[in-house]
C-alpha cells in the first residue's frame, strides 16, 4: 500500500553557526510563532540504476529509517519548488507498486544501493495565530558515504517545507529573511546530487551530437524532447489512474507521432516510421480508456440537466451499470500495455532517436523554408479533407469525411506547434485557427460517438422492457448539437483557408 502527498519546499545553504546562526522567523507574513523540535537522527540508502537513470531525470528513491516517517520514499518532480513523495512501508525488498511507477525511467534495470546518506535533524516549525504548522525549517548536518568505493561527503543545508494547505507565497518571504542574514540557495537541487557529486558517483552520460542551432534540425529534436519527457513523466500516473492522465499521455502521442510525420524531410522516415506506428499502438491503448471516461462524463451530464418528470425507467441504474461493465476493462488494458516488453522498447527507442537522431540534409538548412514548407503541406492535406467533407450529403459518409477533417486539423496544429519558436506569429496564428478547427469537428465527433451509445441503451432498454423515451431524448439533444457545430464549421473553416494568414509562410 502506498501514501502520496505534494512536498514544496527550497534548500539553502547552511548558516554560519548553525542553529544559532538562523534569523528569527517570528512576524514574517502569518508566522506568530516557532517552536523546536529534534534533533532526529535520519539513516537513508538510495537506490538507482548502475548508470543513474533515476537521477538523471531527477528522481529519488530512497529507504530511509529514523524519523516519523521511515520506509521507501519515490520523489518524483513537478513544477517549480514542488515533488510527489510517494510512500510505501519500511521493508527489506522494494515495494512492488514503487518499482512499477519508476519503470519508464529504469526501463527495466536492475536497482541496487548507490549511497548512504545520514543526517542530524533540527526542525524550527513556523507557527500561526492559532498554532498551526505553516512550514518547517530543518538543518541537516549530512555525512554521505558511496555504496561502492571509498569517498565520503560532509556538508550541512537548510530546508524550508511548506506544510499541507499553508500560502505558497510563505516560501518567498521566508526567503527574503534569510538573504537578509547572507543564507543563500543551495546549488545542488537534492541531498543525492550533491552525494553523488561530492562522493564523485556520477557517471558520464553519452552526449547527444551537437545539432547546429536555429536549424531545422535543433527545433524539431528540442520539440520530441520535451514531449519524450512528458511521456516518461506522466507514466506513473497514469498507472495510478489520476484525473486526466491517460489523455495527457495520448496527446503527447499524438504530437510525437504528428511531429514525425510532418518533419520527414529533417528526419529519417526509415528511423521513425517504426516509432510511429509504436505510438499509434500506444494510443490505441490509451485511447479506450479515454474516449470511455468521455463518453460517460457526457452522457451522465447530459442526464443530470434532464429535469425528473423526462427521466423514465431505470435510466440513472442501466447507465452506472454500463459504465462499469465498460470501463474497468478498458483501465485494464491501458496498465497492461503499460506492463508490455513493447512498450518499455518504445521509450529505449525514443531515447535512441534523441541520442543519435537520423537527421537529413534538410536538417541543417534554413527554418524559414524547411519548416514553412512542412506547415504548408499539412495546411494542404486539411483543405483537401474539408473540400470533401463540406461538400458531402448528411449521412455516414460525411461524418467520416469530418473525423478525417478533424485527425488532419490536428496535424497542421502540432506541425504549426513544433515550428513556432522559428517561425514566430504567423505560424502561431495559423495553428490557433487551426485549433479552432479541431474542436469543432472534436465535438461533432464526440456527439456522433455519443448518439451510437445511446441507440445502443435504447435498444437494450426497450428489449428489457423498459421505457426507451430518454434515452431517444438525449439520442436527439446529441443529433442536434452535432448539426449545431456543422453549421458552424464553414466560419471556422473560411478563417483557417484565409490566404492571408498563409502569406508570410510562402515567401
Amino acid at each position: 500500500m502506498t501514501q502520496s502527498k505534494h512536498e514544496t519546499e527550497r534548500k539553502y545553504e547552511a548558516p554560519p553557526g548553525g542553529v544559532a546562526g538562523l534569523p528569527d522567523l517570528t512576524g514574517v507574513g502569518p508566522v506568530a510563532s516557532v517552536t523546536t523540535a529534534g534533533p532526529e537522527e535520519l539513516d537513508a540508502v538510495y537506490h538507482d540504476t548502475e548508470d543513474l537513470r533515476l537521477a538523471g531525470s531527477s528522481v529519488t528513491l530512497r529507504r530511509r529509517t529514523g524519523g516519523p516517517d521511515a520506509g521507501w520514499h519515490l520523489k518524483l518532480p513537478l513544477a517549480g519548488d514542488t515533488r510527489e513523495e510517494v510512500r510505501a512501508p519500511l521493508a527489506d525488498d522494494l515495494p512492488e507498486p514503487l518499482r512499477e511507477l519508476i519503470l519508464s525511467r529504469s526501463r527495466g534495470a536492475p536497482l541496487r544501493p548507490v549511497v548512504r546518506i545520514r543526517s542530524t535533524r533540527t526542525v524550527r516549525q513556523l507557527r500561526d495565530a492559532e498554532g498551526r504548522v505553516l512550514a518547517e525549517v530543518s538543518l541537516d548536518e549530512v555525512r554521505a558515504e558511496p555504496a561502492a568505493g571509498t569517498g565520503r561527503a560532509e556538508w550541512a543545508e537548510l530546508e524550508v517545507e511548506l506544510a499541507e494547505g499553508a500560502p505558497a507565497g510563505l516560501l518567498d518571504v521566508v526567503e527574503k529573511r534569510l538573504r537578509k542574514k547572507g543564507i543563500v540557495r543551495a546549488d545542488s537541487p537534492s541531498k543525492l546530487a550533491r552525494a553523488l557529486r561530492d562522493t564523485g558517483s556520477v557517471v558520464e552520460r553519452a552526449r547527444s551530437p551537437e545539432v547546429v542551432a536555429g536549424s531545422p534540425g535543433s527545433y524539431v529534436l528540442a520539440y520530441v524532447n520535451e514531449q519524450v519527457g512528458r511521456l516518461v513523466a506522466l507514466d506513473p500516473a497514469v498507472r495510478r489512474d489520476l484525473p486526466d492522465a491517460v489523455h495527457r499521455m495520448r496527446v503527447v502521442c499524438r504530437r510525437l507521432r504528428g511531429c514525425l510525420r510532418s518533419y520527414r524531410s529533417v528526419l529519417d522516415r526509415r528511423v521513425t516510421d517504426p516509432l510511429r506506428a509504436e505510438l499509434r499502438w500506444l494510443a490505441g491503448e490509451l485511447g479506450a480508456a479515454r474516449d470511455q471516461e468521455v463518453l460517460s462524463e457526457r452522457i451522465g451530464g447530459a442526464l443530470a440537466e434532464l429535469p425528473d418528470e423526462l427521466v423514465l425507467g431505470p435510466v440513472a441504474a442501466r447507465l452506472r451499470a454500463w459504465e462499469v461493465s465498460r470501463g474497468g476493462g478498458v483501465r485494464s488494458r491501458t496498465r497492461e500495455a503499460l506492463a508490455t516488453d513493447r512498450y518499455l522498447r518504445l521509450l529505449d527507442a525514443l531515447d535512441a532517436l534523441l541520442r543519435r537522431p537520423p537527421l537529413r540534409a534538410k536538417a541543417a538548412g534554413k527554418p524559414a523554408r524547411t519548416m514553412a514548407r512542412a506547415v504548408l503541406k499539412e495546411y494542404g492535406r486539411l483543405a483537401g479533407r474539408m473540400d470533401r467533407a463540406l461538400a458531402q450529403p448528411a449521412g455516414r459518409s460525411r461524418e467520416k469525411d469530418l473525423h478525417e477533417a478533424r485527425k488532419a486539423a490536428k496535424k497542421l496544429r502540432y506541425a504549426a506547434e513544433v515550428a513556432r519558436p522559428a517561425l514566430g506569429k504567423p505560424v502561431a496564428r495559423l495553428g490557433k485557427r487551426a485549433k479552432a478547427v479541431q474542436k469543432l469537428l472534436g465535438e461533432h465527433q464526440d456527439a456522433v460517438v455519443a448518439q451510437d451509445a445511446l441507440r445502443r441503451m435504447a435498444v437494450a432498454a426497450h428489449g428489457a422492457g423498459e421505457s426507451a423515451f430518454t434515452w431517444g431524448l438525449l439520442h436527439g439533444r446529441e443529433g442536434a448539437g452535432a448539426e449545431a457545430r456543422r453549421r458552424e464549421l464553414p466560419e471556422a473553416w473560411r478563417a483557417v483557408s484565409d490566404p492571408g494568414l498563409r502569406a508570410p509562410l510562402e515567401h
